[in-house]
């Protein structure tokens, strides 16, 4: 195990790695994504911890402390799920509970697919299931995948005068200074980027690739303040998942909103969403139930008498 402040370089599917690997108990292997590296969870570690979790958090291929490939064709998607249980194998462990966000929810979606008998249970944060239905508002809202193609001009434009775009388009969202420090590693910047050209780059129009179905308990999260990511698709990713699903809306509350970034101090109280649902099925609950997974509200909440998460 490593201490919260300590990690470890791991050499899987050929890279290297940072992974942390923090307690004992039931494994939960939390995925990140951008412009994020496993710090992103440092406020959901020791909840998930005290819950009698054994929580591995790497730093994805690309970001922070693991290794940067040069080849833009290195960060396809099945390349991460390769890494995802390379991780596992390294770590001695046939299966973890799974919980994504962002490109990590993409990953986790796809390792559930492919490598069905490594996932117990899936928890997807922000991502709806890859054969959700585009709409408008998406779209919309997606503009900058399209920027991010434009391998230079997005570098410079993204760096250009003490990162301002990134400041701006983040909203005040995250860590930024962190983030900002690790995309200021050589060669950070473009590998961050290249999980959008390597997986999202405009392509000529044809039929819906054919993907397995997802048949661990899935879990999916989205919300109301996401600016990046549009919620419908998230609601329909149900019927798209094969299995048991849930899902859980998060809502701005008081002082504490609820947005794309699962990284504030205030949202580590989103940790026992799934930490609920994942306790569950550790205990051996498969239960197929649609009623609402819920966590304890926040001071603003209980004032109100409003729920931060809620269930459709």
């Amino acid at each position: 195990m490593t201490s919260p402040q300590e990690g470890r370089v791991l050499e899987a599917n050929g890279i290297s790695l940072y992974v942390e690997d923090h307690g004992d108990g039931v494994p939960v292997l939390l995925l990140h994504g951008w412009p994020d590296s496993a710090r992103l969870w440092r406020h959901q570690v020791p909840f998930l911890m005290a819950n009698g979790f054994r929580v591995i958090t790497p730093d994805m291929r690309g970001f922070g402390r693991s290794q940067r490939p040069a080849d833009v064709a290195a960060y396809r998607l099945r390349n991460m799920v390769a890494d995802v249980t390379a991780i596992l194998d390294r770590l001695g462990l046939d299966t973890a509970h799974v919980v994504g966000h962002d490109w990590g929810a993409a990953v986790a979606w796809l390792t559930a697919m492919l490598s069905p008998d490594r996932v117990r249970t899936l928890t997807v944060i922000s991502v709806p299931h890859p054969l959700a239905a585009p709409t408008l508002r998406q779209q919309e809202m997606a503009w900058y995948q399209l920027f991010f193609q434009f391998a230079g001009i997005a570098e410079a434009t993204i760096q250009h005068d003490d990162w301002a775009w990134l400041r701006t388009f983040s909203r005040g969202d995250g860590d930024l200074e962190q983030a900002i420090a690790d995309l200021s590693r050589p060669g950070a910047l473009t590998a961050s980027l290249n999980w959008y050209r390597a997986n999202l780059a405009p392509r000529m129009p044809g039929p819906a690739r054919a993907l397995p179905p997802v048949l661990a308990p899935t879990l999916g999260i989205w919300s109301t303040g996401d600016h990046y990511l549009d919620g419908e698709r998230m609601a329909d990713s149900g019927s798209l998942a094969g299995g048991p699903w849930r899902s859980a809306r998060a809502h701005p509350c008081g002082q504490t909103p609820c947005s794309h970034r699962a990284s504030s101090p205030a949202r580590s109280r989103a940790s026992s969403v799934p930490r609920q649902y994942v306790r569950g099925h550790a205990a051996g609950s498969e239960r197929k139930s649609r009623s609402p997974v819920r966590h304890p509200r926040c001071g603003s909440c209980r004032r109100s008498g409003s729920a931060t998460v809620r269930t459709p």
